[in-house]
């Protein structure tokens, strides 16, 4: 993005981010790197309904630009009334972090100035501001990030943490409606989905942790979109009276748990990276993805993985080709319970 005066006056810039969760929480750090490079400037989001509460507790946010467009098609009406939302905020620059043609569009029809992205699906007319080099970058908060920083910068050592501040006495309120126990006794949230079968760790194993931590005094928390709530059930029913199903439509509802929890166990999902930018001492669980890639900026208290000898793995797929699935049942969940109480233990008493 080259210095002109629309980077000069204060206009604001509007950020189109991946509508995924994890990568959502992810590009936070891309309003960071905005924010300290322009501080004049607003930062908007594009989002989703589903992604838009996150909005509210990422600072250096002004506001979000809720939009939901349909995916595998093409509404022109749809872009065309977005690209006039975005016209009458008169943004001077955008950013768009995907790739596809569709999502230049609308940034296009509505004139902003400076539209940056990637090039990809021929899509050159609609963008002025087209960087090269998007695969060489090793991670996808790397290829995000550049996109915030001149053409010609140079990849940070370090890129900002995602921040998600939660206010406690929100998360307290929450909890009191829900009726759920504030009895003193800890509070493990589980996150078993994942975009994928093969990233989810089986749901007996998580059962059986769940089991084990109810057993240890503790109370859990299992946490999830409707999709999830047959394995929320399972785990829930299986684990005593100390567990509960909090699986919701709504996200707010998991940024709350995860506001509260006194350490979470997630997959490689979007939940590991929501508990991870909260600060909840989170253990995410990798088995066909690589943890340097694809795991939080923000440091977890334990990263698992199979500590077999599995040939295929990383192969970052959706489903296991090789049908065993090695990399997550080769997991015990007797390791992952000892993960989460030396989180626990390293929890201070008064935090």
């Amino acid at each position: 993005m080259t210095r002109t005066s629309s980077q000069q006056d204060g206009s604001p810039v509007l950020l189109i981010p991946y509508m995924w969760i994890g990568d959502f929480v992810r590009c936070h750090s891309v309003v960071r790197v905005l924010r300290e490079r322009f501080p004049g400037r607003p930062v908007d989001v594009l989002t989703t309904t589903l992604c838009k509460p996150m909005l509210d507790y990422m600072p250096g946010v002004r506001k979000g630009i809720e939009w939901n467009l349909p995916r595998k098609k093409l509404p022109f009406g749809q872009y065309q009334a977005l690209a006039d939302a975005l016209r009458a905020e008169n943004y001077g620059s955008v950013l768009v972090m995907p790739r596809t043609w569709k999502s230049a569009l609308a940034p296009y029809l509505a004139g902003i100035p400076e539209r940056t992205g990637f090039f990809g699906e021929a899509r050159v007319p609609l963008l002025n501001d087209v960087r090269w080099g998007e695969k060489a970058l090793p991670r996808m908060i790397d290829r995000c990030g550049m996109l915030a920083l001149p053409k010609d910068a140079a990849m940070p050592d370090k890129w900002p943490e995602p921040q998600l501040e939660v206010p406690a006495a929100e998360a307290a309120r929450w909890r009191n409606a829900r009726g759920l126990p504030n009895d003193g006794k800890p509070v493990v949230a589980l996150a078993p989905g994942a975009v994928g079968p093969s990233k989810r760790w089986p749901v007996e194993s998580f059962a059986e942790l769940a089991r084990a931590l109810t057993g240890a005094g503790m109370n859990v928390w299992v946490l999830g979109s409707p999709a999830e709530q047959p394995l929320a059930a399972a785990i829930a029913g299986r684990a005593g009276a100390g567990a509960h199903d909090l699986t919701s439509d709504d996200l707010r509802n998991a940024l709350f748990a995860l506001k509260l929890a006194d350490a979470a166990v997630s997959n490689d999902s979007g939940l590991v990276h929501v508990a991870a930018a909260i600060g909840t001492p989170t253990v995410g669980i990798f088995g066909p993805t690589s943890p340097w890639h694809w795991a939080p900026l923000n440091p977890l208290a334990a990263v698992i993985e199979t500590q077999t000898d599995v040939p295929c793995r990383p192969c970052h797929q959706p489903q296991c080709a090789m049908v065993h699935h090695r990399c997550m049942r080769d997991i015990p969940a007797s390791r992952v319970a000892d993960a989460v109480r030396r989180a626990l233990a390293a929890v201070p008493a008064d935090a």
